[in-house]
């Protein structure tokens, strides 16, 4: 690829490793491409932001391509992962410690898998605190780090498939294809309310974002070896 490709536009598909942020992704990539090819000034997005904690699937736009970001973004997600039962997190992930415990004894699969049927289609989900939603101008995360709380409005979000795929108590995987604006952390915490019981997402992978597949993404050292090989 050269300078115009990556200035008239570019797809690509990364698999962001974990920890990694998604702004962090983008950095590195425009730092990148800009050192590469000697450009000063270059539009790089990401189409949809992915939690240090998750891994997979990131949309990176470059150049007159940044324009089809949202479109982007309106499409339906696929994710894979594992929520913890028994246990909530005031994150409803492992960003933060445990809060609180709660029975497991009574779940069984069937009642796991039976459960899952309370969200399918059109539901109402509370993002999590811990979220980049701004109130008043400032990041949700930022007001729950200072232990604040305020509340939350309820969002209509649209699951389109729910499927467990292992149970291994207090582990349950599952993969869920889901509508823009779905938090897969609050699934989490809303289905162990569902068991009688507690949840919060110990893992997650973004496994697709429309037509396009994570088996397709390349991780971001890769990319940027590659980009440093080019032959002018």
């Amino acid at each position: 690829m050269t300078t115009e490709d990556f200035q008239n536009g570019q797809v690509l598909l990364i698999d962001k490793p974990l920890k990694w942020t998604s702004f962090q992704v983008v950095n590195k990539l425009r730092w990148a491409i800009r050192k590469r090819f000697n450009i000063k000034k270059i539009k790089v997005g990401h189409a949809g932001t992915l939690d240090p904690l998750a891994s997979g699937l990131l949309i990176i736009c470059t150049g007159k391509f940044t324009k089809k970001i949202n479109e982007y973004q309106g499409l339906p997600k696929e994710y894979t992962g594992t929520f913890t039962l028994g246990a909530t997190t005031p994150s409803f992930d492992l960003e933060t410690a445990i809060d609180k415990t709660f029975p497991t004894k009574h779940i069984t699969n069937k009642l796991i898998h039976e459960t899952t049927s309370q969200f399918m289609g059109e539901i109402f989900q509370k993002p999590p605190l811990f979220s980049a939603i701004k109130r008043d101008g400032e990041r949700l995360y930022n007001i729950a780090r200072r232990g604040e709380i305020v509340p939350i409005k309820s969002r209509i979000v649209h699951i389109y498939e729910f499927e467990i795929t292992r149970i291994s108590l207090p582990e349950v995987d599952f993969r869920v294809k889901c509508s823009k604006g779905t938090y897969i952390r609050s699934l989490a915490n809303d289905f162990g309310k569902a068991l009688q019981s507690g949840a919060h997402l110990s893992a997650l992978r973004r496994t697709k974002i429309g037509d396009f597949s994570v088996n397709n993404a390349i991780d971001p050292l890769v990319f940027m070896n590659k980009i440093n090989a080019i032959i002018d």
